[in-house]
């Protein structure tokens, strides 16, 4: 029911070496949001607020369930345990907008939306691909668009030809849309009387593209702006392979039964769209390129 297979995902890249040590050891931590990378601070909105569920809006903060690997979507700071990207300040602006302060609390990305569903977490923000399979356990809010992208080692050493992968070792990691794109990829290599790809999925994107810079995997697939993120960090380590393909949202996550929370997330998403907090926050980050118009809820296509 929840395997959350769909879009999503990528990296930090090899300079990051100290903070993918740093990631891993945070996992569990929870942190609030009043440090630095925390983005703008966004004059709450009183009349969206007042349309907040009592028991979220009761203690005025949301839990936040967050995988931070995935620069620069969600990622730890160089303290190891605040979690900054633009996914973090988008939400943030968002939370306000609602007259609520976001806690996030980093987890395995696998692991968040059923953590959604049984109430550990009050929402999911881990730019998670909007799709038919997640759609039917939660409710999805959207306020970003991606697609996926290859990358490999500069100069693609082991000659990768992301049409044709067969034979070849490719890092994703775990739960994300890039799984089934690679699995589909590998069979239609079998089918075809050709060598399988070898997968190999990592818990953290970070542990996926360190793969690829160690020379352990030919290549890896992610989200065109994680993609994009790790290749510039690497200090030219590694280059983007190919043109992003399937662009799809990214939405909030929220419990199914709480559609009346994910029909005021959808406003608070519309408003700082409206006011500009939006795409200052994707500028500032050099994601601006997947700004979306309007925010939709559970849209489809």
């Amino acid at each position: 029911m929840f395997n959350i297979s769909g879009g999503r995902r990528a990296v930090l890249g090899a300079a990051g070496a100290a903070m993918l040590a740093l990631s891993l050891a945070a996992c569990g931590e929870k942190e609030s949001t009043d440090q630095p990378g925390a983005g703008p601070s966004v004059t709450a909105d009183s009349a969206l607020a007042a349309k907040v569920p009592d028991a979220i809006k009761a203690d005025g903060v949301i839990k936040v369930g967050t995988d931070s690997t995935y620069a620069p979507a969600e990622f730890l700071d160089t303290d190891g345990k605040t979690v900054i990207g633009f996914d973090i300040e988008l939400f943030n602006a968002v939370a306000q907008k609602l007259g609520l302060k976001a806690e996030y609390e980093s987890a395995p990305f696998d692991s968040i939306l059923p953590g959604v569903d049984s109430g550990k977490y009050e929402i999911g923000v881990s730019s998670f691909t909007i799709n038919a399979e997640r759609l039917q356990s939660v409710n999805m809010v959207s306020y970003f668009s991606a697609g996926t992208q290859w990358a490999t080692k500069a100069g693609n050493p082991a000659k990768v030809d992301v049409n044709d992968a067969c034979g070849k070792k490719i890092a994703v990691q775990t739960g994300t849309v890039q799984v089934d794109d690679i699995t589909a990829r590998s069979k239609k290599c079998t089918d075809a009387g050709k060598p399988a790809i070898t997968i190999d999925q990592y818990q953290a994107q970070s542990d996926a593209t360190a793969a690829v810079v160690s020379g352990k995997n030919d290549a890896m697939l992610a989200d065109s702006p994680v993609g994009a993120y790790a290749v510039k960090q690497s200090n030219g380590q590694l280059e983007l392979l190919g043109d992003i393909y399937e662009s799809a949202p990214y939405g909030y996550a929220v419990k199914k039964d709480q559609t009346a929370f994910a029909e005021v997330l959808k406003e608070a998403v519309q408003a700082v769209i409206a006011d500009g907090t939006y795409q200052t926050a994707l500028k500032k980050w050099g994601v601006e390129g997947g700004a979306i118009a309007t925010s939709a809820l559970n849209p489809t296509n």
